[in-house]
């Protein structure tokens, strides 16, 4: 589901079906513009071309490919086959529904159950009873429950505080503030210092030592906020999502006059090319298998960061938004 934050909301990037709400059909938006003035939206999810809104009056409202509107909405989340609403109930409990995308919430949802509040549901120790059976959704190719279809535990010593998921590597921070990873490691997203897999979390050893507040995951690269406000950085480099020096951001028109690959001592991968202005070959980083740490202009100090599939977004601690990487 969305996470609700208080103040403004701005949006941008594509948005050739009208995915920000009051903002009509530009194709591109460059710049952070403000959400329809006078909408009190305390929740956004966003898919690829609609995204829904929830406002702190409980109307919902979608935007984009999908349209549409409800009522007593308490939450939202947004996929391109599903639309998933948390609706008020008439007594304690709530009401999930599950819509599909294009059926601007007229008629009957998909699948409905009730939501039994934590508080209450806490009692049952498989977790089973509320869920009933996986429901079909019919042209969906998909099913919902309250459970994960597939669950298995972590190991006893693993106290997980936040997990993040890339296109085939998974990141997690635990409690001590520590960061494991896992999955496929072809493009060095999980900073062991190979390009192999891993099945099981295993800790980034290149991080012992170092606290961390927050990680995420793009689709083949991984960051990490320390406490002190540190960021690391690892993985594919190909549209500049680490901010390290790369092929595809060079200068329009430069002549390549030859290319080799190879390995730098700390393992990230690096082409040569002919071209620099010393008339040593300018070197691009491909790969970047352990983390290095990123340093922000004016020295400062990030305290959250994202990822899209190969963009990186950081936030200081005053307040300002750095964004790097595929912008097309």
């Amino acid at each position: 589901m969305a996470e609700e934050r208080p103040g403004a909301w701005f949006g941008f990037g594509f948005c050739g079906f009208g995915q920000e709400l009051g903002s009509g059909r530009g194709r591109q938006v460059h710049s952070p513009s403000p959400l329809r003035a006078g909408v009190d939206i305390c929740r956004v999810s966003a898919s690829w071309s609609y995204t829904a809104f929830v406002t702190r009056g409980g109307r919902l409202e979608l935007s984009g490919s999908a349209s549409g509107a409800a009522g007593r909405c308490k939450d939202a989340w947004a996929s391109e086959g599903l639309l998933a609403v948390l609706r008020a109930g008439p007594g304690p409990e709530a009401l999930l529904q599950v819509w599909a995308a294009e059926s601007a919430l007229r008629g009957e949802p998909l699948w409905a159950q009730n939501v039994v509040p934590e508080a209450e549901g806490e009692d049952d120790p498989a977790g089973e009873a509320q869920a009933g059976r996986l429901p079909l959704l019919p042209c969906a190719r998909a099913y919902v429950s309250p459970r994960a279809p597939f669950y298995r535990p972590l190991a006893p010593e693993l106290r997980a505080r936040q997990l993040e998921l890339g296109a085939e590597h998974a990141l997690l921070l635990d409690a001590a503030g520590q960061v494991f990873s896992w999955g496929g490691g072809r493009h060095g997203q999980l900073g062991h210092g190979t390009l192999e897999a891993e099945l099981e979390p295993r800790l980034l050893e290149a991080l012992q030592g170092l606290v961390m507040a927050e990680v995420a995951a793009g689709g083949w690269h991984s960051v990490c906020v320390s406490e002190t406000g540190d960021i690391y950085i690892w993985g594919w480099n190909e549209s500049g999502q680490l901010a390290l020096p790369t092929r595809n951001l060079a200068e329009d028109g430069e002549t390549v006059a030859r290319e080799a690959t190879e390995l730098n001592e700390d393992g990230s991968q690096v082409k040569r090319t002919g071209g620099a202005e010393d008339g040593a070959p300018a070197p691009f980083i491909a790969v970047q298998p352990f983390p290095a740490l990123l340093d922000l202009p004016m020295g400062s100090d990030a305290v959250k960061a994202s990822c899209g599939s190969r963009h990186t977004a950081v936030v200081t601690r005053t307040g300002e938004l750095y964004t790097w990487g595929w912008g097309k």
